[in-house]
């Protein structure tokens, strides 16, 4: 058999094209995979350094909870101490009434500055909670030393309050705690006394129990000096972890480091604790946070593999899909000729010859729709019966096609019913109930309907979840409407009528979302400010919409048009 050497080498370029295309496509995996690899580490870090920071700010606020009951409960009886001073024998009832009146504090002392009082070298009634009940102790023992005390030299020293390095209080407490400290003057300013109260660490322990960010997550509480106050695992890591933060913690500021020991690497959050001097840390080891990606990774190259082979069916099968395409073009094409027939079908249901009434002299009005697609959802339609301008405007949620035919059938009833009744209410009831009895597919319709008589200017209107239209006068302002519900919700809903008297010269501006909600390619709006900015300089109607779709247009400048714009003007001329 002979072949054709034109037909050989057509055949020959196209293997070579396609394992060209394969190695291609293989590299072009490998990278997306090292990308991927890449990213999801970092989005995965991103999203442990997120909640990790939640839970401190969570455990802080729950900490502070406790420092500001026990600093408040100090604070509101130091005026009870100072009242104390000059009668020792009652300053006892003031660390009981501290210990019973609040559930956080377990123990209160007001320790007398020795040689303050004559009578007493030392004095320090202690007041506790015990098994029984509460125990009255004193601290001014030869043992105990109180004037030696952290809890009473620093406050002593600094004259303000002061939190106290976690310690065991023997011959006091006998717990575990933290004290807090505060000075009390008396009349001439002195510093008679410390007046303290102690509390528990045993709500410490707990709360960082409960910390479960990541399966071996754990977290730890440091005081001002580096002491652990609180920690779940002992171990060279956490003295290591605890020896970084205090390193790299500056006052009043979160963080997070790196510590690595024995090939085990962990992330360190840190965040202090105000007033107290503490830093709440959550350690959390690496292998914890991407434990996942690993196995990902075995899948993605099962997939790498799979996409190889699906591309190598795909160079066999590209000639027939090029005939599909073929075809899927025609169907395209007859698509958008059938949707430009639709849109076409669509515009010539609403009024678009302006001036609507070029033979009265009494009202000036346009009316402006630009779909965001081929077909929209939003309506507007007016016409005069009996010296009265019945008029509408209105928006189907959702776009295209499903909106386009609700729009449809919500203009065809309100033409309908407002040939009958003269009452807004009333149209929008029966258009709202019809409906409602059909809307399978949940979708809603916001509606503005209005009846102005020509001969007084009285409005009557009633809306049903749509923007407030502006009425011009003297001033530009929103007509005061009543929201109510949107077309469709609710069957046999009550929506409310309202009227205002409209004067020579008034005008009302009417318009959907799409006005107010257009976007700029920095999805800032339009926004109620740019449509008062149109609507300030005075024009007739169709000048006035012309001006506003401008507006609009160099608003958005390269941004796509992202919803239909609907806007009525008229303009009340009767003198």
């Amino acid at each position: 058999m002979k072949i054709k050497v034109s037909d050989s080498l057509k055949h020959g370029h196209g293997i070579r094209a396609g394992v060209l295309l394969v190695i291609v496509a293989t590299i072009t995996l490998e990278a997306t995979t090292l990308i991927q690899y890449y990213f999801s580490q970092r989005g995965i870090k991103e999203e442990a350094t997120a909640r990790a920071q939640s839970q401190l700010e969570s455990s802080r606020n729950q900490i502070m909870d406790i420092v500001n009951q026990t600093e408040a409960a100090v604070r509101n009886s130091v005026w009870i101490a100072q009242w104390c001073l000059n009668q020792p024998d009652s300053l006892i009832r003031v660390a009981q009434r501290i210990v019973e009146d609040n559930p956080v504090v377990v123990g209160s002392t007001v320790a007398v500055v020795p040689g303050y009082l004559k009578r007493y070298p030392l004095f320090s009634p202690y007041v506790c909670e015990g098994p029984d009940g509460l125990e009255f102790k004193t601290l001014a023992t030869e043992e105990y030393d109180y004037p030696s005390q952290e809890w009473f030299a620093e406050p002593l020293k600094l004259g303000k309050g002061y939190w106290s390095e976690p310690y065991i209080d023997e011959g006091g407490g006998e717990i575990l705690m933290t004290t807090y400290s505060l000075p009390i003057r008396d009349a001439e300013g002195t510093i008679a006394a410390i007046l303290t109260a102690d509390i528990s660490l045993d709500w410490l322990t707990q709360l960082v129990g409960s910390i479960k960010v990541y399966p071996k997550a754990y977290g730890i509480i440091v005081s001002r000096t580096g002491q652990i106050m609180v920690s779940p695992v002992d171990g060279e890591q956490t003295n290591r972890a605890v020896q970084m933060v205090m390193d790299a913690a500056k006052p009043g500021e979160s963080g997070c480091v790196t510590v690595n020991k024995r090939a085990l690497t962990s992330l360190v959050f840190y965040s202090p604790v105000e007033r107290t001097g503490w830093i709440m840390s959550i350690v959390i080891p690496e292998s914890d946070i991407y434990m996942g990606i690993h196995r990902v990774a075995l899948i993605v190259i099962l997939l790498q593999v799979l996409g190889i082979l699906m591309i190598v069916l795909i160079i066999r099968s590209v000639f027939r899909s090029q005939r599909e395409y073929n075809e899927v073009s025609a169907q395209k094409e007859r698509m958008q000729s059938e949707l430009q027939v639709a849109s076409d079908i669509q515009m010539s249901m609403v009024p678009k010859i302006f001036p609507p009434f070029p033979n009265r002299d009494d009202l000036d009005m346009s009316a402006f729709l630009a779909p965001a697609k081929e077909v929209g959802g939003d309506l507007y339609d007016f016409f005069i019966r009996d010296e009265k301008l019945h008029f509408c405007i209105g928006d189907v949620s959702g776009k295209g096609v499903p909106a386009s035919l609700l729009m449809a059938v919500t203009r065809t009833q309100y033409r309908t019913l407002a040939a009958h009744y003269d009452s807004p209410s009333k149209i929008v009831t029966s258009i709202n109930n019809g409906m409602s009895d059909m809307n399978d597919n949940s979708m809603f319709v916001t509606f503005f309907c209005g009846v102005l008589d020509l001969q007084t200017g009285l409005l009557k209107y009633c809306n049903a979840g749509h923007n407030a239209p502006y009425i011009l006068t003297d001033a530009i302002r929103e007509l005061d409407v009543i929201p109510n519900l949107p077309l469709g919700i609710m069957e046999d809903m009550t929506f409310e009528e309202q009227e205002v008297t409209l004067h020579y010269d008034d005008a009302i501006f009417l318009y959907t979302d799409g006005l107010n909600e257009a976007e700029n390619i920095d999805h800032d709006q339009f926004g109620d400010e740019g449509v008062r900015a149109v609507l300030h300089t005075r024009r007739d109607a169709d000048h006035h919409l012309k001006a506003m779709h401008q507006a609009v247009i160099d608003f958005r400048g390269e941004a796509d048009q992202s919803d239909d714009l609907t806007m009525l003007f008229i303009h009340y001329l009767k003198k």
